[in-house]
């Protein structure tokens, strides 16, 4: 049966691999973003190649005005939303804690934390009018554990990992499905945005052994979406097989 998905930060790495997913599934998925451009050509070629209703809306989530605005723009046929993504997030910067940038510290918790509060807000209310819903929130296994200058930014995952258990008590009684999916290192934007753009930078993290792919990630966000009405994933904590938790990592010369 087709469902409604919605994904943020659907412009690229996790969340755009996961709205390719649904889409092939044959689902309609409204796809969020600050990069206008970006939304648009994804929104026209899953149409084109899929033959799927996409609708995309172009917002920052770390704008809780304009967050707001966003979803009360939904036509009544795509506001019975059945899956909430809450993919959009970043890491910003990777200093010790004395030396941190308060630029880079409000990005990391203001997208991580205040944007998925946001969203969840506006998005909750509209599966608790239908008693269903799936709300999926894309954690990390730095919020496990924190590593070496990871501070700010394992905290905003540690707030993930928490807002998640505390959603799932809360909206126990509603029949809505809450699921963290928590993966560890994966090849994305995610490294370059950390280093500001330093691909050089960027690409060490990778050296030395397979990390994991978006695909990856939407393959496992995916299939959550497709257990029985009764079974939930609560937490799902990947890596690739390099790598043992946030700090281990097994890594060849090559």
């Amino acid at each position: 049966m087709s469902k409604i998905i919605l994904i943020t930060g659907a412009t690229s790495g996790f969340g755009e691999a996961t709205a390719r997913l649904f889409a092939k599934n044959g689902h309609s998925v409204i796809i969020t973003g600050r990069r206008a451009d970006r939304l648009e050509k994804l929104k026209a070629e899953l149409e084109s190649t899929y033959k799927v209703n996409i609708l995309a809306l172009n917002f920052d989530v770390r704008k809780q005005a304009d967050v707001q605005k966003a979803v009360a723009s939904l036509p009544a046929a795509w506001q019975q939303i059945d899956v909430l993504v809450n993919n959009a997030g970043l890491a910003s910067g990777l200093d010790p804690i004395q030396s941190g940038s308060l630029e880079d510290w409000e990005k990391m918790i203001d997208t991580n934390v205040k944007g998925l509060l946001y969203v969840s807000k506006e998005i909750i209310p509209l599966m608790i009018k239908r008693n269903q819903g799936h709300i999926i929130n894309l954690g990390s296994t730095a919020g496990k554990e924190v590593y070496a200058n990871g501070n700010v930014y394992c905290a905003s995952k540690y707030a993930v990992d928490a807002l998640t258990k505390g959603m799932r008590i809360d909206l126990l009684k509603h029949g809505i499905k809450v699921t963290q999916i928590a993966p560890g290192a994966a090849n994305t934007e995610f490294a370059t945005v950390r280093f500001h753009g330093d691909k050089e930078k960027a690409n060490a993290v990778y050296k030395g052994y397979q990390p994991m792919t978006a695909d990856d990630i939407a393959g496992l966000i995916y299939y959550s979406t497709t257990l029985p009405p009764h079974l939930c994933i609560n937490d799902l904590v990947v890596t690739s097989l390099a790598q043992a938790n946030s700090i281990y990592f097994h890594k060849t010369e090559n």
